[in-house]
């Protein structure tokens, strides 16, 4: 989205965008806004989206050392800012080059993927009920795109 709106930048530098153009501009102005909105929302209640997520982790696996959790929680809060971020310049490139080329060989070496896996579910679930159906459907692909990479080192890099 930024280099769709940088790109059209650039081009007006050389001339007027014609009316076709600037429709696009428009659409990708309002699409930001949308994702700012969601990115907003994403901040405002993460606090409480991870205090959720580790209820349920210390609920569900309770002989999981508190080290082990307060590791996989920073990890996934990370992640949830970088996915947030990618949205909001609707930029899969930026997610992968900031966190996913070298945080899965982490997760593995510290062999944490069931505890990663399962919080990542909560997390989700927990995404998925805290935004309106539009707005997760937005943020879904890089969440997944996390997932595939860090969960399931083999699979590819870009969002589904």
């Amino acid at each position: 989205m930024i280099t769709e709106i940088d790109s059209l930048i650039y081009q007006a530098e050389a001339e007027y965008l014609a009316q076709k153009d600037l429709g696009i501009f428009k659409s990708q102005i309002l699409y930001l806004s949308e994702r700012l909105k969601i990115y907003e929302q994403i901040r405002d209640q993460e606090t409480e989206i991870f205090q959720h997520v580790i209820n349920q982790i210390v609920n569900n696996f309770p002989d999981e050392p508190e080290s082990k959790v307060k590791r996989a929680v920073k990890r996934w809060m990370m992640i949830l800012r970088y996915c947030s971020m990618a949205m909001l310049a609707n930029d899969s490139q930026y997610l992968e080059q900031r966190i996913l080329e070298w945080l899965p060989e982490q997760i593995a070496a510290q062999h944490m993927q069931d505890l990663e896996q399962n919080l990542y579910g909560y997390l989700y679930k927990r995404l998925k009920k805290s935004l309106e159906n539009e707005q997760f459907s937005v943020l879904q692909p890089y969440l997944e795109q996390s997932k595939n990479v860090l969960l399931n080192p083999k699979a590819a890099l870009k969002p589904a």
